[in-house]
């Protein structure tokens, strides 16, 4: 085992990092005037930082220690999260994102009011906030802190939590999304070299792929596992997965926020399907550790100390410095993401609401203040993941029992137009209680076992049933109300027609053949 010491260089170049995005938050801090401004980054986002800040948001630190650790412990499976990231992001910008920008909403919940009352979108934003605040900010945090055990065993993990909240908050608060944004690009640049050059040295020092794979059991290396498998049986793979990607990419504020930012709808896809396309080496850099750890280090009793173990073990002094930054990076990225995502929610849809009088520069202050809010909270919480078996089996099952009920809504109100408000709402009620009580019979009373993955699915079809059985029953929704948020064959054709009129190098749809061509190599390769 190594030893979790870091050289005085190291520490000056976290240090750089650290005091470079305090910095780069308090620069953007100055160009807000408007709410716009603070919390979209006034609409006018590129796609290439669009598409990096969906990544580095994406793999944060609590998804680095969480792949590694879970590819030790159940095999590379753990992957089918990450490319089917990528068939979920082609099917958002050709079906979802076009209605989202044309409404110029500030939030999903805002968007389910639109499509649905008022109701709906209170009860997302509650569950938002509740699901930011324990599993994204605190998972993050949790992973941060550690990392932080391991190189300051003496401090208590609390504390470490407390400082890195602290640094994350700071900027954030201050410079809104376009300061997360921003830092995000370099964060993915520090966190791709990092990951290469820890996979890089692992490789070296195993002696090569060859000896990976005469050594490894064979379901290990494999995508496509059986039905009774532990980490992501393919039954599991074909319906929860997809579910889980459906609300993480398209429906999840912190996420999408990004993309609400776009200067126009083409820069919004092309930033969407090039973090798809990001989505891809991961199994390389990320997950593959986690096997070759197998061989290095075969009796580790946490999973979640693989991704630690590897870095101190494998780098020297100046690289550990970097790969570090890149990992403090990952974990700001989501942090950041989670805090400014969450205090938009609290501000556009409860504050905004209650105290219209409010004028756009006071809403971007109770924005901040909610941001050191969620900062405390999420610090308070994230201690208590300790005390769960995997960290990234605690973020997916989280998600399987809370989400269903959401992803029903979003799916039925975009392609069925006879979806109503009041079904909405009993839908979001009933699946949301039943979630609640399947969490309680499966996890803590432990009456029967059920892999999470088959929950989400179930949930997901109890939630589409009683949508359906109780809009049937009701009154049917003006049809002119909901047109502007309906996916329609039409809709297809006229966009069709608009693009024709484009160069051939802007047609997302080309750039969306390309990437479901190359996740499809990938899966078969590794079959």
């Amino acid at each position: 085992m190594p030893e979790f010491n870091l050289h005085p260089i190291d520490l000056v170049i976290i240090g750089i990092y650290s005091v470079f995005v305090i910095v780069l938050g308090l620069y953007f801090a100055k160009k807000h005037e408007t709410a716009e401004d603070y919390f979209l980054a006034g609409r006018s986002m590129t796609w290439p930082l669009i598409g990096f800040s969906l990544f580095a948001s994406n793999i944060s630190s609590t998804t680095l220690v969480g792949l590694a650790g879970d590819a030790y412990s159940t095999g590379i499976s753990v992957y089918n999260y990450e490319w089917m990231a990528s068939i979920v992001l082609v099917f958002f910008v050709i079906f979802i994102l076009p209605f989202y920008l044309k409404s110029k909403i500030f939030t999903m919940p805002e968007f389910l009011e639109k499509r649905y009352d008022s109701r709906s979108r209170e009860i997302f934003s509650i569950l938002t906030l509740f699901l930011n605040i324990v599993v994204d900010t605190a998972g993050s945090l949790y992973a941060g802190g550690l990392l932080m055990k391991l190189i300051f065993p003496s401090i208590p993990m609390w504390e470490t939590i407390v400082v890195i909240a602290l640094i994350a908050g700071v900027y954030t608060i201050a410079g809104g999304l376009a300061a997360v944004m921003y830092t995000d690009v370099v964060q993915a640049v520090l966190l791709i070299i990092g990951s290469l050059i820890m996979t890089i040295a692992a490789f070296m020092k195993i002696g090569g792929w060859s000896h990976v794979v005469a050594a490894t059991p064979p379901e290990m290396l494999s995508l496509v596992r059986p039905l009774n498998d532990p980490g992501v049986p393919w039954l599991g793979l074909l319906t929860g997965v997809p579910l889980l990607g459906f609300y993480f990419w398209c429906t999840n504020q912190f996420m999408v926020q990004r993309v609400l930012s776009a200067k126009n709808i083409t820069h919004g896809r092309l930033g969407a399907l090039f973090a798809g396309l990001l989505k891809l080496p991961v199994l390389f850099i990320m997950v593959l550790p986690g096997i070759l750890a197998r061989f290095l280090y075969p009796n580790l009793s946490n999973p979640d100390m693989v991704y630690p173990t590897l870095i101190f073990d494998l780098l020297p002094a100046g690289v550990l410095g970097v790969v570090i930054s890149g990992f403090i990076a990952a974990l700001m990225s989501q942090v950041d993401s989670t805090l400014n995502s969450a205090s938009t929610l609290i501000t556009m849809d409860f504050v905004k609401k209650y105290k219209p009088n409010l004028t756009s520069e006071q809403l971007m202050w109770v924005g901040r203040g909610f941001t050191a809010l969620f900062m405390v909270l999420a610090a308070l919480w994230a201690p208590e993941i300790e005390k769960f078996s995997s960290l990234y089996k605690y973020l997916q099952k989280i998600l399987s029992y809370a989400i269903p009920p959401v992803v029903a809504l979003f799916i039925l109100g975009i392609f069925w137009k006879r979806a109503n408000a009041k079904g909405a709402f009993i839908t979001l009620v009933s699946g949301l209680s039943i979630g609640a009580l399947f969490f309680v019979l499966i996890e803590i009373l432990h009456i029967f076992k059920l892999h999470f993955l088959y929950v989400a699915v179930i949930l997901f079809l109890i939630s589409i049933a009683i949508q359906i059985i109780s809009t049937l029953f009701t009154k049917e929704p003006d049809e002119e109300k909901i047109k502007p948020y309906l996916w329609t064959p039409a809709f297809y054709k006229a966009e069709t027609l608009e693009l024709e009129l484009q160069p051939w190098y802007v047609n997302y749809r080309y750039y969306s053949v390309i990437l479901l061509a190359l996740t499809a190599v990938l899966v078969i390769s590794f079959w």
